[in-house]
């Protein structure tokens, strides 16, 4: 389904406050928070591309790492042994616009991203979409496999997980559904619609990261609203919705990567990764770094976090357009302890 150009620059300019808001708003510069948590001896490596603005960011078994890129599109793949990296996917690529959610799927030899066109805030825009897709890349060698479109209307297609069949799993940030493709689908299904899902009424995102617990529920987010829900699954259909409640309020929570026993990675947009451990219908969140301007991803490797700082109220905020970010954009990695890891 194509945009409809009115609703969906509504959407995207209240997406644009609420990222300036995640931000801070105590007025510190990008380069600031960006030095302070280098100052943390946090180790980083540079993104490629003056307008990269990284998003989601994905690993693989073999130690490599994958980074969507909002600004100049494509999906750069970084190699931290020799910190080496260098564009993978191609801006442009099958139609892609913006490269939002990245997960790499293994098992089918997938790099499944979520690509958006944003041409309506004025950004780059190498591909031919007009829409909302999720593309589909050879994991080996970078090249298109196919691309399908969302469903509804002005969809915004953000995070991906994978079940162990194969079946793919999107958030839509625009609408209050859970979206599900079936292996050999050629179509999106509506897996679970719930107005849990919804962004609040004054404007902002709604559903962002997605990943499934060691108990076999979907687990998602919701980025203005600070939620932390459970989506019940049973025989593959989606049962009851639990918001959960937390130890504190969660400030636009993004990404989410599983660890084990009911616990996750969970980056929060303030600018902290925390790791997040869900008991019955309550969870408690425990910082592990903090000081990142605007993180939107995680990805682990053995006992390392690989944070994506995307900076992004200068790629949404309309104020900030003559300003440039801390440049070059980079990945951080973040020790994590035998706790933090499990």
């Amino acid at each position: 389904m194509w945009f409809q150009p009115a609703s969906y620059l509504t959407f995207c300019l209240s997406v644009s406050l609420v990222l300036f808001v995640a931000q801070g708003i105590d007025g510190r510069s990008a380069s600031y928070t960006t030095v302070e948590a280098a100052a943390q001896k946090v180790e980083s490596i540079p993104i490629p591309g003056m307008k990269a603005f990284p998003e989601s960011i994905t690993s693989t078994t073999d130690g490599t790492l994958y980074v969507g890129r909002v600004g100049d599109g494509g999906i750069v793949r970084v190699k931290p042994r020799t910190a080496e990296s260098a564009i993978f996917v191609q801006p442009g690529a099958l139609g892609s616009r913006l490269i939002l959610g990245v997960f790499a799927d293994e098992a089918s030899n997938t790099l499944w991203s979520c690509s958006n066109d944003l041409s309506a805030l004025g950004a780059p825009a190498k591909g031919s979409d007009t829409g909302s897709a999720l593309k589909a890349f050879d994991l080996r060698t970078g090249n298109g496999k196919r691309s399908v479109s969302l469903p509804g209307a002005h969809p915004f297609c953000n995070e991906i997980a994978v079940d162990a069949k194969g079946s793919i799993y999107v958030t839509d940030s625009a609408n209050p559904t859970i979206l599900r493709l079936s292996p050999g689908a050629t179509t999106f299904e509506v897996f679970a619609q719930d107005s849990a899902f919804s962004a609040p009424q004054s404007g902002g995102a709604g559903l962002d990261g997605i990943a499934f617990g060691s108990d076999g529920n979907l687990y998602v987010t919701t980025y203005t609203a600070g939620e932390l829900l459970r989506v019940e699954v049973k025989d593959g259909k989606a049962g009851h919705v639990t918001k959960l409640s937390g130890n504190r309020q969660l400030q636009f929570p993004d990404a989410l990567r599983a660890l084990g026993d009911n616990s996750f990675l969970l980056i929060e947009g303030s600018g902290g990764l925390d790791r997040v451990a869900i008991r019955g219908d309550a969870f408690a969140a425990t910082p592990i770094h903090e000081g990142f301007v605007t993180p939107t991803s995680v990805a682990r490797i053995g006992t390392t976090a690989w944070v994506s700082e995307g900076q992004l109220a200068f790629f949404f905020d309309a104020s900030k357009k003559t300003s440039s970010p801390s440049l070059p954009f980079r990945i951080y990695a973040v020790p994590l302890s035998k706790e933090d890891a499990e």
